[in-house]
């Protein structure tokens, strides 16, 4: 009685959880009216957006061209990325596959990574395979697989991509060290911030840095849905988040060969009006990550929440700013 009781409560929860189970019949825009007042707290301006979160979803319903459908697919994009940054910058694929049955782990190195093609969040890491848990795998990617970012966020590029299992050489690093990601906020081809995102399989930090690398004061974290903050009906912004992700206590050394880096980011975003492009920096030899058109689904929080509105300012929308 006491689940029952807090969804009568609070009828926004209500709301959220049945537009979680039955949004698939809703038109985008107002699903994504409907998602961001629930993540957010407040409406959603699709006639004047103003701040980045806000842009991100007119992005989502307005900036419709079928390449970038290639372009968030892991598997097709590095035909795309491939003769504008050179072969050299891309992960050696090991396979694809439609299913997990398909897979012949028996031609597969000792290590490797897993991941799907059209998701996010859904990769594994093998390093060493007489170890890997192929059970668990399995069930993991069948559930992935029947996962698209377009199906619970209305991400349109995601949209139709055939869901495949890709198969990609692990990139090695000196025992004990983490994979570095390092993700550029770009803004009609300039990147101008660059997130840091280190030690994810302890205590995640994230740090955001300028073109000069330069550390800024302002980080983005998830927005997170959670029944011990909701006052006065109104779901508010989680702070579980913010406790476990912080900003590094460590000075955070510039990469090396990171004017390359910005090269890199600057081509691949090159007439879109905003572009993530993930990147990492293994002693200098740069590999291509992926492409994100929506980071956090449009639906995070910035701290301090006055860069919200200022990376909004950057995004120019077809004329409208």
């Amino acid at each position: 009685m006491g689940r029952l009781q807090k969804y009568l409560d609070h009828p926004l929860l209500i709301g959220y959880a049945l537009l979680m189970r039955y949004g698939r019949w809703i038109p985008d825009k107002l699903y994504l009216r409907l998602q961001y007042y629930f993540y957010m707290g407040k409406k959603l301006d699709l006639r004047n957006p103003k701040t980045f979160t806000e842009k991100i979803q007119w992005l989502k319903l307005y900036n419709r061209k079928k390449e970038y459908h290639q372009l968030v697919d892991k598997y097709e994009v590095k035909g795309v990325v491939a003769p504008i940054i050179g072969e050299d910058h891309v992960i050696p694929t090991l396979g694809v596959w439609d299913s997990f049955d398909e897979i012949d782990f028996s031609k597969l190195p000792d290590k490797f990574v897993l991941k799907t093609t059209q998701g996010s969040h859904s990769s594994l890491i093998c390093r060493n395979k007489c170890d890997f848990d192929k059970g668990k795998a399995e069930k993991l990617f069948k559930v992935w697989l029947r996962t698209s970012p377009y199906d619970k966020f209305r991400e349109w590029v995601y949209k139709g991509i055939k869901p495949r299992i890709l198969a990609e050489q692990y990139l090695e690093l000196e025992e004990g060290e983490d994979l570095v990601d390092y993700k550029f906020y770009c803004f009609a081809g300039e990147p101008l911030y660059c997130q840091v995102i280190k030690d994810r399989t302890t205590q995640e930090t994230i740090d955001f840095f300028d073109r000069d690398w330069i550390h800024q004061e302002f980080f983005g974290l998830q927005s997170k849905i959670t029944q011990s903050k909701i006052t006065q009906s109104k779901i508010t912004q989680s702070k579980i988040t913010q406790s476990k992700i912080t900003q590094s206590k460590i000075t955070i050394a510039r990469p090396i060969n990171y004017d390359k880096m910005l090269e890199i980011a600057g081509k691949l975003s090159k007439g879109v009006p905003f572009l993530r492009v993930d990147l990492y920096n293994l002693e200098g030899k740069i590999y291509f990550g992926e492409l994100t058109f929506y980071p956090a689904a449009g639906l995070g929080y910035f701290t301090p929440e006055e860069w919200n509105l200022r990376l909004g300012d950057l995004i120019k929308l077809n004329g409208k700013d």
